[in-house]
């Protein structure tokens, strides 16, 4: 962990002027720029009064972001669940601790909420996104995934 790094970077909530930043993000992760994806994405976490979005700035720019929401009661799981819905760390700022930060902010902002347990999907062949989520204490749930291919 760069702890010279953190103490420079600031967490503010997520809000759409965040936009831009996020899309780029994104891109430089996946390779496609999905501005209209994001934009409904950043609306409805905005929109939804259990729902946290976190953007870490430095100078002013936003360099990662986390998006969770605290919902219940859809597939028996009560209401004290809060689900980790996206991470994203700039490449040129990734292993240096900010995905923890980012992380931690958000676990802090969930436990206020009322939080118990909380849950994220990951791809079972993305290594690097499981070791980063068992070095933060997840450990594989109860529940699992299943899935139908219609072609």
């Amino acid at each position: 962990m760069d702890s010279d790094f953190l103490k420079r970077v600031s967490l503010k909530p997520l809000d759409s002027s965040h936009l831009g930043y996020i899309v780029e993000i994104d891109y430089q992760i996946l390779g496609k720029r999905r501005h209209s994806f994001w934009e409904k994405k950043i609306r409805a976490v905005k929109s939804n009064a259990t729902s946290s979005g976190i953007v870490a700035e430095l100078d002013n720019k936003v360099i990662g972001f986390i998006l969770g929401v605290v919902s219940g009661w859809e597939f028996g799981v009560p209401a004290s669940v809060g689900w980790i819905d996206t991470i994203g760390v700039d490449p040129k700022y990734q292993k240096r601790g900010l995905a923890k930060t980012l992380m931690r902010e958000l676990v802090k902002n969930f436990r206020e909420a009322g939080v118990k347990n909380i849950y994220t999907l990951v791809n079972w062949s993305d290594w690097d996104l499981l070791q980063f989520f068992r070095r933060m204490g997840f450990t594989r749930g109860d529940m699992i995934n299943l899935e139908l291919k219609t072609r």
